[in-house]
């Protein structure tokens, strides 16, 4: 197994490390939790970068990498649905493209051909990470910092609360957008009528 390959498989295991960290009633665990999912995101954006640099691009990579995505956002964005930090709507709308698309590539699999990740796909990765990661640093500033006396003077709840409901839903229009960008390039091999 290549480097990128490894980091990816790295990211998929930080998942349950963020998760635990983030509802672990403990000292600075929305800090900790934070600190884990940036760690994972940035195997992101290292993994396809030495892949492309190192010609290291495999078929599993170009499987998993967009797998790990899926369950590193999903289980954050899982994280913020119960602790209503997140509508159903943009939650619904993300997850549900993230199952499709998830379909499509099993589906075009079978015929040989693999699904790389578009360009609206790693958009859509981009903003629905900088949205999670914002969300993150505003429970950590909120709940964590109160360790260290300086809450009162960083509650603008109201506001912080529409800027991250504006986020996860241009976070969730991405993700329509490159759903259906994904099922026009790819219907052919799904199309009931072929």
């Amino acid at each position: 197994m290549n480097t990128p390959n490894k980091l990816t498989l790295t990211r998929v295991l930080l998942v349950p490390l963020f998760v635990a960290l983030y509802y672990w009633d403990i000292p600075l665990h929305y800090l900790l939790a934070t600190i884990i999912f940036l760690t994972a995101a940035v195997t992101d954006a290292i993994d396809g970068y030495l892949a492309r640099k190192n010609h290291l691009i495999t078929d599993f990579g170009k499987f998993l990498d967009p797998l790990a995505d899926k369950v590193l956002v999903i289980s954050a964005l899982s994280c913020f649905l119960q602790q209503q930090l997140l509508h159903i709507a943009p939650f619904l709308l993300i997850v549900g493209r993230e199952f499709m698309v998830s379909a499509l590539r099993l589906v075009v699999a079978n015929k040989g051909t693999v699904v790389p990740a578009s360009f609206a796909g790693k958009a859509k990765t981009a903003f629905t990470m900088a949205a999670i990661v914002a969300a993150l640093l505003w429970q950590t500033i909120l709940y964590d910092f109160q360790l260290f006396g300086i809450q009162n003077t960083l509650r603008p709840e109201r506001i912080i609360g529409i800027i991250l409901t504006v986020m996860f839903w241009i976070a969730a229009a991405l993700t329509v957008w490159s759903g259906w960008e994904y099922l026009k390039a790819y219907w052919k091999d799904i199309n009931p009528n072929q």
